[in-house]
């Protein structure tokens, strides 16, 4: 059948009216239909879950990486991401991600699985082609939107760190960053800022407070770190 279904656990199931109205229509379905509500694990949290559920506790301690599915110019900022991986596989925690093989996401993920972690990767549909989707993690989860993405991969996580990135990246950043903001969570938030990477966006967010935009606890939901050195300090604290 159509291997839009395999490898995969999907974050929702069809309902039974939409099945049987569309599985004729287009073949493949029909094989997908039957599988969709194996897929739907309610283990993994964020699927079709409340936005109340973001604050619950994880079974392990588990950090999620938000990074570029590019390397950047910068040497520092690959190595940075290797780094971080091994640091996660060393201390027995799992890694949370994008599920990409490319870029700064497929240097975490490889630092972490060589390092025998736990890997979690969440991806949407449309970029299981365009970022590599690696079906070889310990839990590869396949969602339909970017918004579900974002929603599992932070519902499965103790901690955020963002390393450099793109826009993908700052839209995860800012989402979670809201969504403290709002009360939703109080998980930490790491900003790797390597070489000076993250300065203008660090400028922007006093800019928005200075401008009365925000208030200055915008500021207190975000921990600078300079190295992972420093976000593994901030990670084991207390």
């Amino acid at each position: 059948h159509d291997n839009r279904c395999d490898n995969a656990q999907r974050t929702r199931s069809l309902p039974a009216s939409h099945s049987s109205q569309f599985a004729h229509r287009f073949p493949f379905l029909r094989a997908c239909v039957a599988q969709l509500s194996e897929h739907n694990n309610i283990d993994i949290k964020g699927q079709n879950n409340p936005a109340t559920s973001f604050g619950d506790a994880m079974s392990e301690r588990s950090i999620c990486v938000f990074c570029g599915s590019r390397k950047g110019v910068l040497p520092a900022y690959e190595a940075t991401a290797i780094e971080l991986g091994h640091q996660i596989a060393k201390r027995g925690w799992r890694l949370v991600y994008g599920a990409g093989d490319v870029g700064l996401m497929g240097a975490v993920a490889n630092a972490a699985q060589a390092g025998g972690a736990e890997t979690f990767g969440v991806i949407p549909e449309h970029l299981v082609k365009w970022e590599v989707g690696k079906t070889d993690l310990s839990r590869y989860v396949v969602t339909e939107t970017m918004h579900e993405r974002k929603k599992v991969m932070f519902m499965n996580c103790d901690a955020v760190v963002v390393l450099p990135g793109g826009a993908g990246s700052m839209d995860e950043f800012f989402e979670v960053v809201t969504w403290r903001q709002l009360g939703l969570h109080d998980k930490p938030v790491l900003l790797v800022n390597i070489d000076g990477y993250w300065d203008p966006l660090i400028a922007l967010m006093h800019h928005v407070v200075d401008q009365g935009f925000a208030d200055a606890s915008l500021l207190d939901f975000v921990t600078v770190s300079a190295d992972i050195d420093a976000v593994m300090a901030e990670l084991t604290k207390g």
